[in-house]
């Protein structure tokens, strides 16, 4: 059976307390940040052999794919399966069980960022522009303000 965590944590601070004159503290803080670190290259590997595993279930990884390199102009590669779409539809996403926002968020992707192909973006902003949206959101956002009357219930921020 290997050596626990503990153990080579251990061994690699003793090999350095002979290399060079160590404090108590120093020992100590030694230890805790080799093992910590030890930890989290365990937690790793761990990590890595599932997504192989996964991989060999038949569950696609999206290797070396970064989420601003998954969205380009004529489609977008969903980081969780690896499939290619116009757009990630809410339906695709459930099959995850991830909403829009949590999906942006487990990849760091912007909130605001639209989880389309940016092609498909630049159309519906140029006909969004063509009917006057930006325009007539102005115009309603002045008139309320003049006015005074509240906002929608359900515009209201949460």
């Amino acid at each position: 059976m290997g050596k626990s965590l503990v153990e080579m944590a251990a061994e690699l601070v003793q090999s350095q307390c002979a290399a060079k004159a160590m404090s108590t503290e120093e020992i100590t803080m030694a230890l805790q940040a080799t093992y910590n670190v030890l930890q989290s290259l365990q937690a790793g590997e761990a990590k890595l052999q599932a997504g192989i595993s996964e991989a060999t279930a038949g569950v696609v990884t999206v290797p070396g794919m970064t989420p601003e390199k998954s969205i380009q102009k004529n489609k977008i590669v969903c980081l969780e399966c690896g499939q290619e779409f116009k757009m990630l539809s809410p339906k695709h996403l459930r099959s995850h069980d991830l909403t829009g926002r949590e999906y942006r968020g487990k990849w760091g992707l912007p909130l605001r960022q639209p989880l389309c192909a940016k092609a498909l973006s630049e159309r519906r902003k140029k006909a969004g522009k063509e009917r006057g949206l930006p325009e007539n959101l102005r115009k309603s956002i002045a008139k309320r303000k003049k006015s005074g009357k509240p906002k929608k219930a359900g515009a209201e921020k949460k």
